[in-house]
């Protein structure tokens, strides 16, 4: 599990980057619902992150916390891993959490496909141009709304430098998506049902 080293960093951040921090380590905890594993690791200055489904073969869980016993001790569900995330470790707070949202934007967008129709539409037959602007429109109005700031306005404003139109998205899929992400930054989500 990932998780954001906070020893005395606290008292020196300002209050809407510990609420970062806060919805950042939730939508990691609430990732693994849909068996998403996140992984830290640096990398060069030209890999933000990725997210990439995992052969069925693999066979590793998450445990995905899902109340408290009658004592309080928490209850856990086993969930199979079933896409990898990673995120650069070289990378700032903020840079992190807008490449989590734009990297769940092309799952919650249905890039990679679906486990289950109920979830999400699998969309992975689109085209990179309309898939890449698409999870840069996720991660935009996502860190929009929480002030933090991203390059993918650059890359939105920046598209019809390069092309006569904007592609084919689907705006509804879109706001589907940023929903989503939001609320899994701020509440514990229940396990999907099958």
């Amino acid at each position: 599990m990932m998780t954001i080293k906070t020893t005395g960093k606290f008292r020196l951040m300002k209050k809407s980057q510990v609420l970062m921090m806060i919805g950042f380590q939730r939508t990691i905890e609430n990732s693994k619902r849909d068996g998403i594993e996140i992984i830290a690791k640096k990398e060069g200055s030209q890999l933000a992150g990725f997210i990439m489904a995992v052969s069925e073969e693999y066979s590793n869980f998450l445990l995905f916390r899902i109340g408290k016993d009658q004592k309080g001790f928490p209850i856990y569900q086993r969930i199979p891993v079933r896409y990898c995330l990673l995120l650069n470790e070289n990378l700032s707070r903020e840079s992190h959490y807008a490449t989590l949202t734009h990297e769940l934007g092309h799952l919650y967008c249905g890039h990679w496909g679906t486990p289950n129709r109920k979830w999400w539409l699998d969309r992975s037959h689109l085209e990179k141009t309309v898939r890449e602007f698409e999870a840069e429109a996720v991660s935009f109005l996502v860190c929009s709304r929480k002030d933090i700031a991203n390059p993918s306005d650059r890359y939105l404003s920046g598209y019809l430098d390069h092309y006569d139109e904007i592609p084919l998205i689907s705006p509804e899929t879109i706001m589907k998506a940023a929903g989503l992400i939001e609320q899994m930054g701020t509440t514990r989500m229940k396990p999907r049902k099958e």
